[in-house]
């Protein structure tokens, strides 16, 4: 799908990876329609604050209403379905709401696309791999749920799966590892590092020996724009990884190098998942999406947390360090 002046649809469009790609669209040509959702304080998220925010049609509501998402889904010919609850820790908690929220509201979304006749692009997760049982990880690899949240999300793609193969919908999953960047919230790992270090003599953290694959959010919205654009993408699951593996411990030390602050850590036993949740290692194999969509990363590590410590610095504030973010 050529995306200038296509109707596109972005549910979760003002949460962190949702409002950069709704910008993008903008940038595109695209008529781009978010649904964000409804806060009784009238807030938008970050689209909020976005320069684009007069080009954007800006619709509250909640996911887990079919007849919101319906109605904000007429007229559109794309859907990039982003809205999900994702704090992991959280979801030990609270698992009802995950499953509303990812697994009922993701049915949601297939329903009225089926109806409605629209491309969907499903947001998937690296979590749904749980520890890698091979390394790098490829869309093969086996699904394994090892949190709430993880369950959740591989529930959800199921049922893409299953509406492609069962009525066959053109659907999309995109599967993102470890994205960063500005506008994150401190529960993920890069900005709560982060915002201890601008802010303390000391950085408190679980586990430092997971790896992760971390990846830019502009290379994250890079993925979601190529899938959507390309027809060869349909019905297939593509990651959307660095390929990069880095342990939390030497994430800490490239922070600091990358900052020039020495880093003192302070190990933090609530901020570590039970040990049979927690995700050992993690790091994509995305040459799918790069001969399928042609899908590169274009920034690196090392300047991207440039950029999301230039966005942190400035928005200090919005942050509260001294408290473990679920």
């Amino acid at each position: 799908m050529d995306l200038k002046n296509r109707a596109v649809l972005v549910t979760g469009a003002g949460g962190f990876i949702g409002s950069h790609l709704a910008e993008r669209l903008v940038e595109l040509g695209a008529k781009t329609r978010a649904l964000v959702h409804y806060r009784s304080n009238g807030s938008w998220g970050w689209l909020d604050e976005s320069p684009h925010r007069s080009s954007i049609e800006i619709l509250a509501g909640d996911i887990r209403d079919r007849t919101q998402v319906t109605a904000a889904m007429k007229g559109v010919d794309g859907v990039f379905h982003l809205a999900a609850l994702i704090g992991i820790p959280f979801s030990y908690e609270a698992p009802g709401s995950y499953v509303q929220t990812n697994i009922e509201g993701t049915l949601n979304v297939l329903e009225a696309a089926r109806a409605l006749g629209t491309l969907l692009v499903h947001t998937s997760t690296s979590e749904v791999y749980g520890t890698a049982r091979y390394a790098p990880i490829n869309e093969s690899h086996p699904l394994q749920g090892q949190s709430p949240y993880a369950a959740t999300k591989i529930a959800a793609d199921k049922l893409v799966e299953s509406f492609q193969l069962s009525y066959g919908m053109p659907v999309v999953i995109v599967r993102p590892f470890n994205t960063f960047g500005p506008r994150q919230s401190e529960r993920a790992i890069v900005p709560t590092i982060i915002a201890q270090l601008f802010s303390s003599d000391r950085i408190r953290l679980g586990n430092l020996a997971p790896t992760r694959d971390l990846n830019y959010v502009a290379n994250t919205v890079d993925g979601f724009i190529m899938a959507a654009s390309s027809p060869s993408a349909v019905g297939k699951t593509l990651n959307i990884g660095s390929g990069r593996e880095t342990s939390i411990g030497n994430l800490v030390e490239l922070i600091g190098k990358v900052a020039g602050r020495p880093v003192r850590i302070e190990t933090d036993q609530k901020r570590e998942r039970p040990p049979q949740s927690e995700i050992d290692r993690l790091v994509a194999d995305s040459s799918l999406a790069r001969t399928t969509i042609g899908w590169e990363p274009r920034v690196s590590l090392e300047d991207g947390l440039r950029s999301t410590m230039e966005f942190i610095r400035a928005n200090l504030s919005r942050y509260r360090p001294a408290i473990y973010a679920r």
